[in-house]
């Protein structure tokens, strides 16, 4: 065998290798992306309740308010209540809710704070029941984030960070639903 051969059968035995080593580093390298994207989707604890995917949509120059989504998951025995919250992006925090009376469209403060029942998952989205940042000091762009705290009853204050979408945006993975400008 000349040095040349070696060199080739050495250099055949390297590549055999680390094409065996492949799927083992993609192994690794999709588990690893896969736990950095759990991480980053924004789900949070507070007491017996999860709360996943805070986010809202970009505003308009010149809006007052802007609405807030999320889910909210009681895996407690008793009821709790979203009671309030607050921002840095607006001094007021309310949930109101949509809904259908005659063929129209009718949004209402919630009172007395919004329940998530024991076992059941609350979905604040377009349409439907959402959080409102009253009074915002400046409008929301595409890709900003900011904080807020969501104040429960029994939980007690947990801090989130809201995603902002583009406007008419909905989150990866969700169904398009009624769309109300602001909301």
């Amino acid at each position: 065998m000349t040095d040349s051969d070696f060199s080739l059968t050495r250099g055949s035995a390297l590549f055999a290798a680390g094409a065996q080593m492949r799927p083992i580093a993609f192994f690794f390298t999709a588990a690893f992306a896969l736990a950095v994207s759990a991480a980053s989707a924004g789900d949070y604890k507070a007491g017996s309740l999860d709360i996943s995917d805070p986010w809202s949509r970009a505003t308009p120059k010149g809006a007052s308010v802007a609405a807030g989504y999320m889910k909210i998951k009681n895996n407690g025995p008793t009821p709790d209540r979203l009671i309030s919250g607050s921002s840095d992006v607006a001094p007021r925090f309310e949930v109101h809710e949509m809904r259908m009376e005659n063929g129209v469209a009718k949004m209402r403060q919630v009172t007395g704070g919004l329940e998530i029942k024991p076992g059941e998952t609350v979905e604040l989205k377009p349409g439907s029941l959402h959080a409102m940042f009253v009074g915002l000091k400046k409008p929301l762009s595409a890709g900003d984030r900011f904080k807020a705290t969501l104040v429960f009853e029994k939980a007690g204050p947990v801090s989130v960070d809201y995603d902002v979408l583009a406007m008419g945006a909905e989150p990866s993975g969700s169904m398009p639903g009624m769309k109300m400008p602001g909301h």
